[in-house]
């Protein structure tokens, strides 16, 4: 799956974030929105991960949903 096409369907895939990335809130997944950058952006700040790790991690996360 590409980012694109989660982003066309966020409801869907807002759970399966939080359900991957546990420590990610209500408020991160509304400010998030269906955004990359804004996903990267709060696993970095909750879990202490690099940008390229983070990146790492969403990439991952697409190869199996």
């Amino acid at each position: 799956m590409n980012w694109d096409e989660l982003k066309g369907d966020w409801k869907t895939f807002a759970g399966k974030i939080k359900a991957k990335w546990g420590k990610l809130t209500d408020d991160d997944m509304t400010v998030i929105n269906g955004k990359r950058d804004e996903l990267s952006g709060r696993i970095q700040k909750h879990y202490g991960h690099t940008k390229e790790v983070a990146e790492k991690h969403i990439d991952e996360f697409l190869k199996t949903v």
